[in-house]
This record gives structure tokens, C-alpha cells and sequence, in this order.
């Protein structure tokens, strides 16, 4: 998932937002509703347990290979789920009128790397580390010289580059950016750091800016930086749109390893620290060219992939304009060797439960009790990769946006975690009174009325330290102030793992859960007024990338 880091700041009235985080246990003395009179109940009834099953067994085969985007395998998942479409007779909307949205998608890799230090070999993904996002193919050269630039910053207020000429040459800098013993900032005179912290790719900008050939980022914990960016470097990345040339503004860069900056710095390594200990405290960049030879080159490989988002689509009656998104990712993380996983949990549940939701209402639209507002059932690839396919949809909508009611999204549904191994009968809900105090009081509503489940609020706190609300698909939709609810199960010990596989999930648990997800959506489309966005907020302030 990808892992956003924003402020939002929202409030609710005159009040400071605090975001329902509790716990919401239904009246248990108040009756369900099971009357299939009542056409909720009817069309919800339609979402079996051995239906799910059947949608989630093939899904979750070996035959699907994981279902990682740009793979033989999500293509048959697709084709499984375009022909589910198909049996229940939905209109083809999307591109050259089939069941799909074509997502291009660029995925990145570091396929080689060599340094040589004074003729010592040093290994990238151990000495040093090479971000494919960040770089571009640096052909093997060789040089006798490299200037170490202390920060490597170039501002109105502080400059390395001042004065001096480092066109086509190696530079060497280290990490942040220059603070006193106060742990005062240099630049910003306060103890609250500048963007050339925040953002490290402005030292990037700034060096390419200046002609430099490659920067060499002296990173104190290379192990850590390792693993906290392990996906990136060893699985590459993807990036929405066609980036097959590098047209980032940024100059080629390495974090080495204090190990790599010592061999570098040779008999000048006292002299460097006291330079960097003179900027810190005098604030005056200061420079030295050091005499030593890098050998250097690296590869990387850019590959333009299509991936797909499925659309099923359920056209409304009297208010068909207004769009209710029900979304759920289809993709996975593929295979590694022989291991191959399934995602059976992840994804495979929500996407098994969107298509019993879709067959609900198709089936209501048949007998003649369609919805008021139509229905998309939007079931997006490249989520596993930073959300990408539903950030494509939210960008370029089958739908427009403005017409959008609300999105809700299912990930993770039919296994109970630690919290409620005795208890399946809950869910966590996250996302529901963000934008929109209506639609948290509607699935509160119609829980109490129809399902009767726990709906754990948890997750949705505004501190919370997963936070999960940025990392799932309907945070495309809620950034562009479309109300949104995200149903999710929680985690396990299989997450991400092979051994996340079909036989551990609960059917019936995952059944209500469809159901209660149906009857919100069922509200959503059929209530007289649209929900109204009516919680006060301020535009998220990106803080970092």
C-alpha cells in the first residue's frame, strides 16, 4: 500500500476534528429486520456464502499466479471478471466498449550496478544504494577527483554551490541539512527543519541544476535505509502515465555507507569533519577537493505496462446521473520463485464481494427495483504499486467526479484478527464521518436495522499510527472530497505471505460483511437527497514524498 505522509486538518462544526475512534456495539434488543418485503433484505440475501467462495477460490488459485500488475496472471483475473460482468448482462462502458479502463503504467528496476573505490569493490545493496525512481543509466566512467560540498544545498539563505564550478564532476554531501548545537536550523534560523530535508530530492534538482554527474549521499545507517526501502530497491516501482524516458529533474545520485565516505575521504577525513563542523557552526559553506578515483556505473531498465481497471456498471432510474462507486483492488504481489501468493485475503475477499454486490443490484435492476442512482462496481489493478489504478480512475473518471456520491471500498475482509478471534462478527470501519457526518450515520443505521454487526472505529482516529485511511483505494476519491467508507477486517500474520490463502477465510463472516456493505450502498442509491460533504476541511498539506 502506499504509504502517504500528510497533515490533514479537518474539523467538525466548531470543533477540532476527532474523528470517531471508539467502539459501536448495535442495540441487541432491537430486532433485525429480515422481512423480504423490505427490498434491502431481498437483493442482500443474494450474497451467499458459497457464491463468495466460488468468486474467491478462482481468484485465489495457483492459476492466477498472485495477480501482480503487468503479469499473465492479473490479465486472467481480469478476464475472469469482465466475463462475470458479462453473465449478468452489464453494459460495456469502458474503453472501445469493453468491460475495461486501460491503465498505463511505467514500472522501474535497477538491473546492475558497480563502484570501485581506489580499486576496493564496493557492493550495491550493501556498501551503497541506488533508487531506479530517482536515476537514469550512468554509463561505466572514471575520475580522480571528487569535491565533498557539505550539504549539497543551494538556497538564498545558505549555498554550497556558491562560487564554485561542478559541472560534469562527482560530489559528495551529506544528508539534512546544517543545525547548530541548539539543533537550530542554518537555514531557517528555528528548530523546524527546511524542504532540503524535508524533500531530499531538491538536493537532486539542485545538482543537476549545477551540472553535477552524480551525487554521493553520505548515509549514516545504510542497513536501515535498506530496509526501510527494500520494495523499491529490489522490486522496483511503478509510476501511473508512460515514463519510459527519464524526464526528472534530477541530477544521478547513491547513498553510501559511511564506509564509502571514509575510503573516499582517505587522510582528509579529520579535515572534512571539521569543515562540516565549521558550516554547522559559523553557517558559511566551505568546500574540499579530494584526490581519490571512483569507478561507476549502473542500468536501469524502464518498461511501459498496461494494466486494467473492471468496470461493472448498473444504471439508476431517476437520479442515473449521481454515481455510488462500490471498489475493491483485484491485484496482488505475484509470485517469488515457487511461492506464489494468493491473496486470498488480500484482495481476493473484497473483490469476490464486490461482485456479489454487483449481481445484487443487477438483479434488483431486473425485476424491476433498480436503484435511484447508479451503480459502478469498480475493481482496480495497481494498488499493490501506490494505489495506482484508482488514483488513474479519480483522474481521468468514467464518470465526473462532481456527479460522484461516495465511494465504498473493500479490502480485507473474512478473517478476524487478534482483537476479535472469538468475535467475527465486527468490522472495522474507517473513513466514514471524514468528509461526510451523513454517510457515517446511514451505515450506522442501517447496520442497526439489517446486520447488527461491531463497528470497530479504531483505524479511523485521527492518530492513528497505521493509518490506514491514506492507504487504500477510496483515498484517491476522499483527496478529491468525495465522501468515503472503507470496510476492512485487519491484519494477520499471513499478510503478504504465501500462506495467505483461500481455506483460512470465513465465508460467512465475509457474507455479512457484503451484506451490511450492500445495504449502505443500497441507502446510498435510493435516498431522496444526496449526502452533502458537511465537514469543514482544509486542503491536505503534502510534508513529505
Amino acid at each position: 500500500m502506499r504509504l502517504l505522509v500528510f497533515v490533514l486538518s479537518l474539523c467538525i462544526s466548531q470543533l477540532n476534528a476527532q474523528y470517531t475512534s471508539g467502539v459501536s456495539r448495535p442495540d441487541s434488543t432491537i430486532t433485525k429486520i429480515v422481512d423480504e418485503s423490505d427490498l434491502s433484505v431481498k437483493y442482500a440475501n443474494t450474497i451467499k456464502a458459497e457464491d463468495l467462495k466460488q468468486h474467491l477460490d478462482t481468484l485465489a488459485s495457483d492459476a492466477f499466479e498472485g495477480r501482480e500488475t503487468g503479469t499473465v496472471g492479473i490479465d486472467k483475473a481480469a478476464a475472469y471478471l469482465s466475463n462475470y460482468f458479462g453473465s449478468l448482462d452489464l453494459p460495456q462502458i469502458g474503453d472501445e466498449s469493453t468491460y475495461f479502463q486501460k491503465v498505463q503504467i511505467t514500472f522501474t528496476r535497477g538491473s546492475s550496478s558497480e563502484m570501485f573505490v581506489n580499486g576496493n569493490r564496493f557492493k550495491h545493496l550493501w556498501d551503497y544504494l541506488s533508487f531506479p525512481g530517482r536515476n537514469k543509466n550512468l554509463p561505466k566512467f572514471t575520475t580522480d577527483e571528487i569535491t565533498f560540498l557539505g550539504y549539497g544545498i543551494d538556497d538564498p539563505r545558505y549555498s554550497d554551490y556558491r562560487g564554485v564550478d561542478v559541472k560534469d564532476k562527482v560530489i559528495m554531501i551529506y544528508d539534512g541539512e546544517p543545525v547548530d548545537q541548539d539543533s537550530m536550523s542554518i537555514i531557517t534560523k528555528s528548530k523546524n527543519l527546511s524542504h532540503w530535508s524535508n524533500n531530499p530530492t531538491n538536493k537532486l534538482i539542485a545538482a543537476r541544476n549545477n551540472g553535477v554527474k552524480l551525487v554521493l549521499i553520505i548515509e549514516d545507517d545504510i542497513k536501515g535505509e535498506l530496509s526501510r526501502n527494500r520494495s523499491k530497491l529490489l522490486g522496483g516501482s511503478m509510476a501511473l502515465g508512460d515514463e519510459s524516458q527519464f524526464k526528472k529533474p534530477y541530477a544521478n545520485s547513491v547513498a553510501i555507507s559511511t564506509n564509502i565516505a571514509k575510503e573516499i575521504m582517505g587522510t582528509n577525513l579529520e579535515e572534512v569533519i571539521k569543515i562540516r563542523d565549521k558550516i554547522k557552526s559559523k553557517g558559511k559553506a566551505k568546500r574540499k577537493v579530494l584526490k581519490s578515483k571512483l569507478e561507476f556505473e549502473q542500468n536501469i531498465t524502464r518498461s511501459l505496462l498496461e494494466g486494467v481497471n473492471v468496470l461493472g456498471f448498473i444504471e439508476g432510474s431517476t437520479k442515473k446521473e449521481e454515481i455510488v462507486v462500490v471498489s475493491a483492488h483485484f491485484d496482488h504481489v505475484g509470485k517469488t520463485g515457487d511461492d506464489i501468493f494468493n491473496g486470498a485475503n488480500d484482495n481476493a475477499s473484497g473483490t469476490s464481494t464486490v461482485l456479489e454486490i454487483a449481481e445484487a443490484f443487477a438483479e434488483a435492476k431486473k425485476n424491476g427495483h433498480g436503484p435511484k442512482r447508479s451503480i459502478l462496481c469498480l475493481l482496480v489493478s495497481g494498488e499493490e504499486k501506490g494505489l495506482l489504478g484508482s488514483a488513474y480512475y479519480a483522474d481521468k473518471p468514467i464518470f465526473p467526479l462532481d456527479n460522484t456520491v461516495v465511494d465504498i471500498n473493500v479490502d480485507m475482509v473474512g478473517r478476524s484478527d487478534v482483537k476479535y478471534a472469538e468475535d467475527p462478527d465486527y468490522i472495522y470501519v474507517i473513513g466514514s464521518d471524514r468528509l461526510s457526518t451523513d454517510l457515517h450515520k446511514i451505515n450506522e443505521s442501517v447496520n442497526q436495522k439489517y446486520t447488527q454487526l461491531t463497528l470497530d472505529y479504531t483505524y479511523n482516529a485521527e492518530s492513528d499510527p497505521n493509518r490506514y485511511y491514506y492507504r487504500s483505494d477510496h483515498y484517491n476519491f476522499a483527496e478529491k472530497g468525495i465522501p468515503a467508507i472503507f470496510f476492512f477486517n485487519g491484519t494477520h500474520a499471513d499478510y503478504h505471505r504465501p500462506s495467505d490463502t483461500a481455506e483460512k477465510i470465513n465465508f460467512e463472516q465475509m457474507k455479512k460483511t457484503g451484506q451490511l456493505i450492500f445495504h449502505t450502498a443500497w441507502e446510498l442509491a435510493n435516498r431522496d437527497a444526496r449526502i452533502q460533504v458537511d465537514v469543514n476541511t482544509k486542503k491536505p498539506k503534502k510534508i513529505s514524498p
